[in-house]
């Protein structure tokens, strides 16, 4: 067996991250590569994260330059494998006490959508995009989300293929719905060591009773939002939908509040609302039944439309006869709305992965690719929350040898990254970094952004960490 070349060391404490990944690269263009899309992603954004922003040359006229096209190289055609850099990403989260999973935690599915256009590129199709809003050509990708009231971080992704792509259309045995999608990515976190209370998932699961009974079969218990309006077949006068249910719950005022129960809420900017929370019935749902319906809002009186949520749950209600049988520990209604309130972390994330890390930027056009790129901005999440919680130490004074120093080529094209002109280097952070070679004085850049940890456009870490929302 050769001897394994050194590779040009990455930029600031990225580096101690990279080395994680190393023994998964066949070839130091492999891991070169992923050291500089990393450190392209956590660069400051001051335009779309293309791979000619990641390699640090001009928009358009720059996508032929060597260091693009070996990115390019890297992230289509090069031989590694996406789930493998994945999982080893998730080992690390779970080896490190301070990311761990844990059972308090919830795993939250959903599903992001963004704009694309281009017949050739896979997963495009007309569609929902909650991006935008409306129905418009895009990608859509399932995935899921652990978070507590400390932490939240991505956990898998599966791009949402349609019809038009298979040869058969709807019945072709390889397409699959969102919603028979969502079950295989909450089934691999388990599989791969991840610990939650429930899988949580706002009305776009939450109505399908697929999805309910492929998270059952899959031993998961699951806490997911339904429409007010969501109809559920009964008799007579008896409810029909989650809001009939509520509308028959006895209240009078909050020194008398009948059948509700006064639920404290504590919010990241520490600031703690009250709440009303209490069991309700729906056709064969109830508190004893299989699967029960709570419902938790501000006002009990007018049941607010943005302060009003109708749950669905299969956790068993404490002193309930379904509690010796159920494999699930039971859950009284603080600990419903509490899992719930955790489900709005998957946004957050959906915000630092789009706005800072570039999760919709890529312009290739392969599945393969495409994964990859997700997999890559997740490691790059990843990596935030590792230097925050593991401060590197001071840089040494004197800087070690850069890969101009290292013996011999290293492989076609440029052998190493030369310093960029000192006359090019304003102080702090540049605005335009690719004009004076970003990837020659990257540690710079990157010192910038890990020192928040987070998106500068969104709120920081260290406030994620002090005003974590709690229930």
């Amino acid at each position: 067996m050769t001897k394994r070349l050194p590779c040009p060391p990455a930029p600031g404490p990225l580096e101690a991250y990279a080395v994680r990944f190393d023994d998964l690269f066949g070839t130091l263009a492999q891991r070169r590569g992923f050291r500089e899309y990393l450190a392209g992603l956590l660069l400051p954004r001051d335009r779309n994260k293309t791979l000619t922003c990641l390699a640090g040359t001009e928009p358009v006229v720059g996508a032929q330059h060597a260091a693009v096209q070996r990115l390019q190289f890297f992230l289509s055609e090069s031989t590694w494998s996406q789930e493998a850099i994945n999982a080893r990403r998730l080992e690390l989260l779970l080896a490190d006490p301070a990311t761990a999973p844990h059972p308090g935690g919830v795993l939250v599915v959903d599903d992001s959508g963004d704009r694309k256009d281009g017949s050739a590129t896979a997963h495009v199709g007309k569609q929902y995009l909650g991006s935008v809003g409306k129905i418009d050509r895009g990608v859509v990708t399932v995935t899921t989300c652990w978070a507590d009231e400390r932490v939240y971080y991505p956990v898998h992704a599966c791009p949402y293929t349609p019809a038009h792509h298979f040869l058969r259309g709807k019945s072709d045995p390889d397409f699959r719905t969102k919603l028979q999608i969502a079950a295989e990515p909450a089934a691999r976190a388990k599989a791969a060591g991840l610990v939650f209370r429930a899988v949580a998932a706002d009305c776009a699961y939450g109505d399908q009773d697929s999805v309910r009974a492929g998270l059952h079969a899959a031993g998961l218990p699951f806490v997911m939002a339904l429409k007010p309006r969501h109809g559920t077949w009964a008799y007579g006068r008896d409810a029909h939908t989650p809001v009939d249910a509520a509308l028959l719950l006895t209240w009078r005022d909050a020194d008398h509040p009948g059948q509700w129960l006064r639920i404290e809420r504590t919010f990241r900017d520490g600031h703690t609302a009250t709440w009303w929370a209490a069991e309700a019935r729906l056709g064969w749902w109830g508190p004893d039944g299989n699967v029960r319906l709570v419902v938790a809002t501000a006002d009990p009186a007018t049941l607010p439309a943005k302060a009003t949520w109708y749950l669905a749950t299969d956790l068993p209600r404490p002193g309930s006869p379904r509690v010796a049988e159920s494999p699930y520990p039971p859950a009284d209604l603080a600990e419903i709305v509490r899992i719930y309130g955790l489900r709005h972390w998957v946004e957050q994330s959906y915000k630092q992965v789009k706005d800072e890390l570039g999760w919709a930027d890529f312009q290739v056009r392969s599945d393969a690719a495409i994964r990859r790129h997700q997999t890559l901005v997740n490691c790059a999440f990843s990596f935030c929350w590792n230097t925050w919680f593991a401060p590197p130490p001071p840089a040494p004074r004197d800087p070690p040898p850069g890969p101009d120093a290292l013996p011999g080529p290293l492989e076609r094209g440029r052998t190493g990254t030369p310093a960029a002109p000192t006359g090019l280097l304003a102080p702090g952070t540049p605005r335009r970094p690719w004009l004076a070679d970003a990837l020659g004085h990257a540690a710079t850049l990157l010192a910038g952004m890990v020192d928040e940890t987070s998106a500068p456009s969104t709120p920081g870490t260290d406030r994620h960490r002090r005003h974590r929302q709690t229930s």
